[in-house]
């Protein structure tokens, strides 16, 4: 009599390895989850710096700029509440945001816009700044999310 199938040693290996792929493959997704969330906060920098540049070309001026929207951050998206200063400027972000976002100026010549968000809420917050010549930079380590 010739039987077919798997022993309970070879079920068990096979269980073994699923259960290690998981335990490394789960947090990587997680991380990669945060780095998408936290994606918006360049972009909407940038977005910022832009529209800096060319409020400043039109007006002879930089804006400083409010924190906007402004509350807690967290893996939520939020309403963008079109601050005043922000409109004049002529930002608008698509859709809702994560991150807080403002703008100081340095004297008349330039500006710092800095965007923050914490999407894993552990209460770090990933930072990014760009000037009028230095695009988007993250000031805060890659694992903060």
């Amino acid at each position: 009599m010739e039987r077919r199938g798997f022993t309970l040693v070879e079920l068990m290996i096979v269980v073994a390895i699923i259960g290690i792929l998981s335990a490394l493959a789960i947090p990587n997704f997680f991380a990669m989850q945060n780095r998408a969330r936290r994606a918006e906060v360049p972009v909407n920098v940038d977005g910022i710096r832009t529209a800096e540049i060319a409020y400043e070309a039109a007006n002879d001026i930089f804006m400083e700029l409010s924190e906007a929207p402004g509350g807690a951050m967290d893996k939520r998206v939020r309403a963008w509440t079109w601050p005043p200063d922000y409109e004049a400027i002529g930002f608008s972000p698509s859709g809702q945001v994560r991150g807080n976002y403002s703008a100081e100026l340095y004297e008349i010549f330039d500006f710092t816009v800095r965007g923050q968000c914490d999407v894993d809420t552990d209460g770090r917050a990933a930072e990014y700044t760009a000037t009028k010549s230095i695009r988007a930079t993250m000031l805060t380590p890659q694992d903060v999310y």
